[in-house]
């Protein structure tokens, strides 16, 4: 018998859009706790529009989020804050303090969120440059490494508080092919290692089908979700020409697993 699963983010009739823009519109959609989750589509099509309303950075036009049993929006501004702390973000550029060390950004949300002595704040900062693959590069700074590197010490930021969620934008941009397959292995050993819940926005097919556990398709013409579930799935059972043209990026022959 399978384990039951537990939702760690729902989603309820959600539209999101700018200034008098509707970008998405009446999405419904549950990530389950421990998923690697995937949010997948064109060019164009909103994914990090999405993202940023799950993030807390920008306010839907109707619908709700909930993180657990909590309603997110909802929320005053003060206690969203508190539940941000629950997640960690990395960016596309890594998004690390350039006169910073590495050590330095990494100790930063352990500065400013907790009460730890700096002995046990440099146990954490080490822990976390450990567990992805940074192990003595405490005090280089982001222009001394490479692009893989950064994405790396980003995402030992991102971790530096035990998220329950982390969230990933376009992990793979930029990246070589070997750089990319590494960061994917690092993906899900920090999933089993943390038992985090991971969401994932990428166009990236050989990361989707490497990690993806369920994911959304999100259509730019309708500007809504059109298809939905473990992505080899999709590309053996789906009659949706756009998300078989994307899965496939238009070649006859699908993507094995």
């Amino acid at each position: 018998m399978g384990q039951e699963k537990t939702s760690a983010i729902r989603v309820e009739n959600l539209t999101i859009g700018y200034g008098d823009r509707t970008i998405l519109k009446n999405l419904n959609f549950t990530v389950n706790r421990g998923d690697i989750f995937i949010i997948m589509g064109p060019s164009g099509c909103g994914k990090s529009t999405l993202l940023k309303s799950l993030i807390g950075l920008n306010p839907p036009w109707a619908g709700r989020v909930f993180f657990g049993a909590e309603s997110f929006w909802e929320k005053e501004e003060d206690e969203r804050q508190v539940l941000m702390r629950k997640f960690g973000v990395l960016y596309q550029g890594g998004a690390l303090w350039s006169s910073l060390t590495l050590k330095e950004n990494v100790a930063l949300p352990l500065q400013l969120y907790t009460n730890l002595p700096a002995a046990k704040i440099q146990a954490e900062v080490d822990l976390r440059l450990s567990l992805v693959g940074l192990d003595g590069y405490d005090d280089f700074y982001p222009s001394e490494i490479s692009g893989g590197m950064r994405k790396r010490a980003g995402l030992a930021r991102a971790i530096a508080l035990n998220p329950e969620v982390i969230f990933f934008d376009e992990p793979s941009a930029g990246l070589d092919p070997v750089s990319a397959q590494h960061l994917d292995e690092l993906i899900l050993q920090l999933r089993d290692a943390m038992g985090a819940t991971i969401i994932i926005v990428t166009h990236e097919l050989a990361s989707i089908f490497a990690v993806g556990s369920n994911s959304i398709f999100l259509d730019a013409e309708t500007r809504t979700i059109t298809a939905g579930g473990r992505p080899q799935e999709l590309l053996e059972t789906s009659k949706d020409p756009k998300v078989i043209e994307f899965l496939t990026r238009g070649k006859k022959q699908g993507v094995s697993s």
